[in-house]
């Protein structure tokens, strides 16, 4: 497409890495079995298209050239070592590369699958799990390691080190790169799923950043999941992806049109996209039907009372309050707990809600999470506490990285100074 002005193609190199880079790398890292040869020949790739595509147009598939040329830049990589190192395999490994079938190599299911298999090779139990979820965040999404990070709870400098040894040890260990068989399946899903969800979240919440929602990573988390439930057909698996449709039901609902965040029960429910919330039901329902429940299939039913509800004030705290009494049994952690507290304000009450988010907070573990500081802030709001409350809210701006929630916040704090000045 020769007529294409440079202008144009640059922006097609842009957003061809925005929309095909992980895919790209994840195929790169088949076919040269190195984390770091990989990303070098994907850079390399689309820094030879910001050079040729203003000049020679945007080819037909742009993957599959980004793919290809990526392959011959690893070529050239290896060709440059073996001169200066004695080590057989780096001859072989650019022999093979050379003489692969260019037809297996851009097949477009095989490019595809590429991630699914990136996600086990990632999530490979010879790795330690939080290691698993940071490096597959970081490699198949491209999430920052300060958005890693956050999700974690934990340093930047923590997860970046988790990432280089993970690296190490799947290239010292020679971890394969491929889908677990069928009887493998079971014991190697848990990390998988988290991966998932952990993507999802960040898509669907961003972490931190100018909008709340980054729909490229929770609709990349979806098709993950629906090819995780064609590969395995496990209870928990359809519930993750329940889980993940009925709340992307309501993303159009979420934000305004100037961007800023709207709660759930000021959401317009007429913008809640029906076809995903029947498809999110009949999967809930599919999963509660094994009787095998898992800790995705009992968030993924809370979703659904909500979806179900034709109102905030028709909707069933009492339902919602005992799945989070089950899920608090199956998988107890500080979140689902702050998570009860809200839901049992909703069902007895603020001053029922504050006592159980006090109780949450005095363990610690939320003290730099800033929806538990928030959380306590509303309930304080609705109690007429509003010292407490200005406290708490300042304690959530002062954590929030999304600038949505910050407005929200400020908002919030504004309100608060009228009421009492």
């Amino acid at each position: 497409m020769p007529g294409h002005s440079a202008d144009t193609a640059r922006e097609q190199v842009e957003a061809t890495y925005r929309a095909e880079s992980r895919r790209v790398l994840a195929t790169l890292i088949r076919l040269v079995g190195d984390f770091d040869l990989a990303e070098e020949a994907m850079h390399d790739a689309f820094a030879a298209a910001l050079e040729q595509w203003p000049t020679d147009g945007v080819p037909r598939q742009p993957r599959a050239w980004l793919v290809s040329t990526g392959r011959f830049k690893a070529i050239d990589v290896l060709r440059r070592r073996g001169r200066f190192e004695a080590v057989p395999d780096i001859a072989d490994l650019a022999d093979r590369l050379e003489s692969a079938d260019v037809a297996d190599i851009l097949d477009d299911r095989a490019i595809d699958d590429d991630q699914l298999r990136l996600i086990f090779t990632c999530c490979h139990p010879a790795l330690p799990l939080d290691a698993q979820v940071a490096l597959t965040l970081r490699e198949l999404c491209g999430l920052t390691t300060e958005e890693i990070a956050r999700a974690f709870l934990a340093a930047p400098r923590a997860i970046a080190q988790r990432i280089v040894r993970a690296k190490a040890k799947i290239r010292d260990a020679r971890i394969p790169y491929q889908v677990p068989g069928a009887q493998d399946l079971p014991v190697r899903i848990d990390a998988v799923l988290q991966v998932v969800y952990l993507v999802f979240n960040e898509g669907y919440s961003a972490s931190a950043g100018p909008s709340v929602l980054r729909h490229d990573l929770s609709q990349e988390a979806i098709r993950l999941g629906r090819e995780l439930v064609r590969l395995l057909d496990e209870p928990d698996v359809t519930g993750l992806l329940a889980l993940m449709l009925l709340h992307e039901s309501r993303r159009q609902a979420r934000t305004g049109p100037d961007g800023d965040m709207v709660l759930l029960e000021q959401q317009d429910r007429t913008l809640w996209d029906r076809a995903l919330i029947d498809e999110g039901l009949a999967l809930v329902e599919r999963a509660l039907r094994s009787r095998r429940v898992g800790p995705y299939s009992l968030q993924a039913a809370i979703a659904a009372v909500h979806a179900a509800s034709p109102s905030p004030d028709r909707t069933d705290w009492r339902e919602i309050v005992g799945l989070y009494d089950v899920l608090a049994r199956v998988e107890p952690s500080p979140v689902v707990a702050l998570n009860r507290a809200v839901a049992v304000a909703m069902r007895d009450g603020p001053s029922a809600g504050l006592a159980e988010v006090d109780r949450v907070l005095a363990d610690n573990a939320l003290d730099e999470y800033h929806l538990a500081h928030s959380a306590r802030a509303d309930l304080c709001r609705r109690l007429g506490r509003f010292d407490e409350a200005r406290d708490a809210y300042a304690r959530a701006l002062q954590l929030a990285k999304q600038e949505p929630e910050r407005r929200f916040l400020k908002g919030r704090l504004e309100t608060l100074e009228n009421l009492t000045s």
